[in-house]
């Protein structure tokens, strides 16, 4: 979840960043607040609507995080996946100890962003290269074979499945349509279409109507800084510390591990 700050992005203008600072300490305060009320707090409590609500904000808010500096503001993309998935390894054996419903083996959200933007990347790397004519068209339909065999095997590992994986793919190609559209109508339309996909795939994510509402409607938000809300973001007044951002992931999950087995022992 970590990002580059490279002040080079491709072929892309860069359009103003300064909301993801804002993000960072949304996404975490939500993150934390869906964990605990699903591993902490007493069940008596009756907090599980803090988890459908306020909770669900962190997922879509981290995948657009990610689609953004993946498209704007790094060079290697595909370095900065790997990035995310040495964080989701360090997390992993922690996130095995929460108290789950199913014993089957899944990894965690770390593992599905970098996934979704290395997928994403490719796809667009694919794409120019063969709008350069330096990729054939046997090549090109080979490749997304290949991606869409991975997208379907690795849905069933990942926290989030095939939903949350295809979700970073699709804000890429949202966020860079909205962000490229032009004054003139066929532009918009364009842009507006793109869209479309993201909020469908963001709507079948959870069970609850809250739950959709939430996690659609992060998206909605995100969209519409693409489109050009971004550059009246002001830059965050406490900007969050590099160490703080990659270690609280792996970091809360071994807290609240150690809760888990402590509250267990007395028990």
């Amino acid at each position: 979840m970590a990002h580059s700050t490279s002040p080079h992005a491709g072929t892309l203008p860069r359009p103003s960043s300064h909301w993801t600072g804002w993000g960072q300490w949304l996404a975490l305060i939500t993150m934390t607040v869906d964990h605990l009320t699903r591993y902490v707090l007493p069940g008596d409590w009756d907090l599980s609507w803090a988890g459908s609500s306020i909770g669900r904000i962190a997922f879509p808010l981290f995948a657009a995080m990610v689609a953004w500096h993946g498209l704007f503001n790094t060079r290697n993309p595909l370095r900065y996946s790997r990035r995310i998935l040495i964080i989701g390894l360090v997390a992993q054996l922690p996130y095995m100890m929460m108290p789950r419903t199913s014993d089957a083996f899944i990894l965690n959200v770390c593992f599905t962003l970098a996934s979704g933007l290395a997928l994403g990347t490719l796809v667009r790397q694919g794409w120019q290269h063969y709008q350069q004519q330096t990729l054939g068209f046997p090549w090109l339909l080979a490749g997304a074979a290949v991606g869409v065999t991975v997208w379907y095997l690795l849905g069933f590992w990942v926290e989030y499945g095939h939903n949350g994986l295809l979700l970073i793919p699709l804000l890429m190609f949202a966020l860079h349509a909205l962000s490229q559209a032009e004054s003139h109508f066929q532009a918009r339309l364009w842009a507006g279409l793109a869209a479309f996909p993201v909020l469908w795939i963001a709507g079948q994510m959870n069970a609850s109507d809250m739950a959709k509402s939430f996690t659609v409607g992060t998206c909605v938000i995100v969209l519409i800084l693409a489109a050009g809300a971004a550059q009246r973001i002001p830059p965050v007044n406490l900007a969050m510390p590099r160490r703080l951002w990659l270690a609280w992931y792996p970091g809360h999950f071994a807290l609240i591990a150690l809760w888990v087995l402590f509250s267990g022992q007395l028990t």
